[in-house]
């Protein structure tokens, strides 16, 4: 079970001797869009999460990391979402999304709001939460040191890079490192897989044509693959392709890495 809390305190679960995860208190970012719309991709992660041994967290306090009003320029307002943000997570020892996105704002644009504002002490604390914050693919792979998580998923998929987990975060093989391993899954490449799906953020409703022009360009290299599923770390990109993909009446689904990676043979 999952602690809803405020700080770190008893553990999500009693974690078994030897898993990569004992020890560690990580609490969960959700994000707005997982929250509202993809509830399902935060219970992948914490099932992943526990199933590796971690202690994990669900914190309160949490809201928005800020990435929309901050990317319209409305620094200012912006502010309160960056001290929540702190308040939320600074005492736990990693802070892991479901988001490269998110994680990209928290880790890029926190510190420039913070240095903005000219508060020493919240610049020192948006170090430290900007430090320990890790999209779900990174803290697999360079925290707990482990590329196959015993996940199983019978499919044929392909993996789309989502733009700020390959540009600002970089994130580079961790993903297809974590899928290969995936049992029972085939993995197919995706033509012109660098090229953005066309979603980013306010850009889908400031610049539609141009975006609908990139999803469609998307959906296409997706059709191509044969793939059953399209997978990205960002539901954000997913909700985009996705949906042209089902306008299109194309079969493909689209599905988050990390419920790719809770799902076991036992399942």
């Amino acid at each position: 079970m999952t602690t809803t809390t405020n700080a770190p305190g008893e553990a999500s679960r009693a974690a078994a001797p030897g898993l990569p995860g004992t020890g560690l208190d990580v609490a969960v970012f959700i994000t707005c869009i997982n929250d509202v719309m993809f509830p399902q991709t935060g219970i992948a992660v914490t099932k992943l999460l526990e199933r590796l041994g971690c202690h994990v967290h669900f914190p309160k306090e949490q809201t928005c990391c800020g990435q929309i009003t901050t990317n319209t320029g409305y620094f200012k307002e912006s502010m309160g979402m960056v001290k929540s943000y702190v308040k939320a997570f600074s005492d736990y020892d990693y802070v892991v999304a479901p988001s490269g996105s998110c994680i990209a704002a928290v880790r890029d644009q926190h510190p420039m709001l913070a240095q903005r504002l000219g508060d020493a002490g919240l610049q020192r604390d948006v170090a430290h939460t900007s430090k320990i914050s890790l999209d779900l693919t990174e803290f697999l792979v360079d925290v707990l040191g482990v590329t196959d998580v015993g996940a199983y998923f019978p499919h044929t998929i392909t993996y789309h890079p989502s733009c700020h987990g390959k540009r600002l975060i970089k994130l580079g093989d961790r993903p297809y490192e974590l899928l290969k391993n995936v049992r029972g899954m085939t993995m197919v490449d995706l033509p012109n897989a660098e090229q953005c799906c066309g979603f980013g953020g306010t850009f889908c409703i400031k610049n539609y044509d141009m975006s609908a022009t990139m999803a469609a360009d998307k959906a296409r290299h997706v059709r191509e693959t044969g793939a059953e599923y399209v997978v990205a770390g960002d539901n954000s990109c997913l909700l985009n392709i996705g949906g042209v993909l089902a306008r299109q009446n194309s079969g493909v689904k689209a599905i988050h890495i990390a419920e790719i990676l809770a799902n076991t043979e036992e399942d």
